[in-house]
């Protein structure tokens, strides 16, 4: 019977394999065409039939990018997506760990209601928030766009579930140490809590730096474009550049994924974690 079951797994590895290369050729053809776009000759990206490699490689669509608005639109992006991530890092750890750890009369239905508003799509949100920016002066700056975002109930969710399972028994002892709840929170929940701000960085960056709809909205000084924004500009009213618009793709997805490589080690201790708790 043994001899039968790894024969049998044996005979499925070549499946396996077979399926997942399909999966990652599938996954990685539209960058590997993105990319190899932004480095041909304008005439050869819509040549047909479609030619792959380039016969000559050239980076003059990277020059035309950088020249024009779109570098100022990659440090607009990076001052909002940082300053929206650290933000919500912040404070939504802090309400968090309320919601986990302490005890305060109406928690519970506090946290539902909380709960029931994440099945209100974004965009029923978009007209009073725009108004309300409106009435505070905030329009076309980069505090109405980074102060709709601090808040998350998906970040508050996800950081109070995970320190729910921080022992209450290091938390009672670091009191009794003489430990704040200030230093408490910050030199004993938050290193425990690392896989989650982890999880949370990689999120929020990226659904930041990727927002689109609401950077067009609030945004009407074009020097004050994000990249997303920048990029769709990059479209003519009566043609498209798609060189400069494949070169613009590919710097675009290049800080999301630098993130990315910086927080994977936090976030797969994450899910492996998670994955031996249950």
């Amino acid at each position: 019977m043994r001899t039968d079951s790894s024969e049998g797994r044996r005979t499925d590895f070549p499946l396996l394999y077979a399926a997942a290369t399909l999966c990652l050729i599938i996954t990685v053809a539209p960058f590997a065409w993105m990319f190899l776009s932004s480095i041909k000759p304008t005439s050869e990206i819509l040549k047909m039939p479609p030619v792959w490699l380039p016969s000559t490689i050239t980076f003059e669509h990277y020059r035309r990018l950088w020249s024009s608005a779109f570098a100022s639109s990659m440090v607009n992006s990076a001052v909002v997506s940082i300053s929206i991530t650290l933000t919500t890092i912040l404070v939504n750890s802090m309400a968090g760990f309320a919601f986990a750890k302490y005890r305060f009369p109406g928690r519970e239905r506090l946290f539902t209601l909380l709960l029931a508003t994440m099945m209100i799509p974004g965009q029923v949100t978009m007209i009073p928030v725009f108004i309300l920016l409106k009435y505070l002066g905030l329009l076309n700056s980069y505090t109405g766009l980074v102060l709709p975002g601090t808040a998350s109930v998906f970040a508050i969710f996800l950081m109070r579930q995970f320190m729910m399972g921080i022992p209450d028994s290091v938390l009672e002892a670091a009191r009794l140490d003489g430990a704040s709840e200030p230093r408490l929170f910050a030199q004993i929940v938050l290193p425990l809590a690392m896989p989650a701000i982890a999880t949370l960085v990689i999120f929020t960056f990226m659904a930041s730096w990727n927002e689109f709809l609401w950077a067009l909205i609030i945004m009407l000084d074009e020097s004050k474009y994000t990249v997303p924004v920048a990029l769709a500009a990059l479209n003519g009213q009566y043609g498209t550049d798609w060189g400069l618009l494949m070169a613009g793709s590919v710097v675009t997805i290049l800080p999301v994924l630098g993130v990315f490589l910086l927080m994977q080690k936090h976030y797969i201790r994450g899910i492996a974690t998670s994955g031996l708790k249950g």
